[in-house]
């Protein structure tokens, strides 16, 4: 349902995650509200992010910018220009979106600012909220005992280790989070986490003071979609089981439904999914089941650039369907 000024009225839906999963799953949800917050993850500190965040002293702009889009209303000649990377010379790699809130965050009082007033400029349907405004760095313990500091060098250095991430902690411990991040979680009808990277991605947000206690203070129902591939570097040999208890390790402490994808992965992507050490997420509804989390098992599989990822649609159809 819409107002008078094509507002589309739907349930408030707040996503946390960061990377290319979530950008895709918002993608999907703004066809059936505009009440959606997504709380993003500032740990990045690799590409055109790490340079701008090592050179300008600001916090990395990259999935921020990525969420922004993909819940934009902007002309498609626009988009090919904010996600356009420079080829060539001093800029080589760096997108365009990027160096656009960077200026933005340069006539702003605080990143936070910056994210909105882009937000603005470009009519996105709904929000944004970085998670936090501090300066934060991720740290990995693996099982080995070697600690990994920086996100960009975790999936590297845990295949390089060969050893399964134990924790992942943040610099500072007491990082604070943006207060209307906090609002928004209480006052939704449904919490999303994923998909995306679950150690890089997904669990720094729930080490920010406050986000954990404030998700499990909402009434909304709340909801994990989980990765439909393994990941190198992270989550090797996981089924959806274990990214779950990953969550709970981190200050997670209860989840309503798990969203797996049922579908079968062609062959010709296993194998090659395989060379790369990732493989289909698998899961044992027993075990849910014992936790008394309930599991949708959904075909939400789609091919994109010869890449396994969440079909925006179907997601967004099935998320939607719990929350009405």
């Amino acid at each position: 349902m819409r107002d008078n000024n094509g507002f589309l009225y739907g349930p408030k839906i707040v996503v946390i995650g960061g990377g290319t999963g979530l950008s895709t799953m918002l993608r999907g949800l703004k066809q059936y509200t505009h009440n959606i917050t997504a709380i993003v993850t500032v740990a990045d500190d690799g590409g055109g992010s790490g340079v701008l965040r090592e050179d300008l002293g600001m916090l990395p702009p990259g999935d921020i910018r990525n969420c922004i889009l993909a819940l934009a209303n902007t002309e498609p000649t626009m988009e090919k220009l904010l996600q356009y990377r420079f080829k060539d010379g001093m800029l080589k790699g760096q997108s365009f979106g990027n160096l656009f809130l960077a200026a933005i965050n340069g006539i702003s009082e605080n990143f936070e600012e910056a994210v909105k007033k882009m937000s603005e400029v470009l009519a996105v349907s709904g929000k944004v909220l970085p998670v936090t405004l501090d300066n934060v760095k991720l740290k990995a313990k693996l099982k080995n005992g070697i600690v990994i500091g920086g996100e960009s060098l975790i999936p590297k250095m845990q295949i390089k280790e060969k050893s399964p991430i134990e924790e992942i902690c943040l610099e500072p411990k007491d990082a604070r989070p943006v207060d209307e991040a906090l609002l928004d979680l209480v006052n939704a009808d449904g919490i999303v986490l994923g998909p995306g990277s679950l150690y890089t991605s997904i669990v720094p947000n729930l080490l920010v003071d406050g986000i954990c206690d404030a998700i499990e203070g909402s009434k909304a129902l709340k909801i994990y979609v989980c990765n439909i591939m393994t990941q190198p570097g992270e989550t090797f040999g996981y089924d959806a089981n274990e990214h779950v208890e990953a969550l709970f390790s981190h200050g997670l402490k209860s989840l309503d439904y798990v969203i797996v994808n049922s579908a079968e992965v062609p062959n010709e992507y296993k194998n090659r999914y395989k060379e790369d050490m990732a493989q289909p997420v698998s899961y044992d509804l027993d075990k849910f089941n014992q936790k008394g989390i309930k599991v949708i098992e959904k075909d939400v599989l789609a091919i994109k650039n010869n890449y396994i990822r969440h079909d925006e649609q179907k997601l967004a159809e099935v998320i939607i369907d719990l929350l009405t």
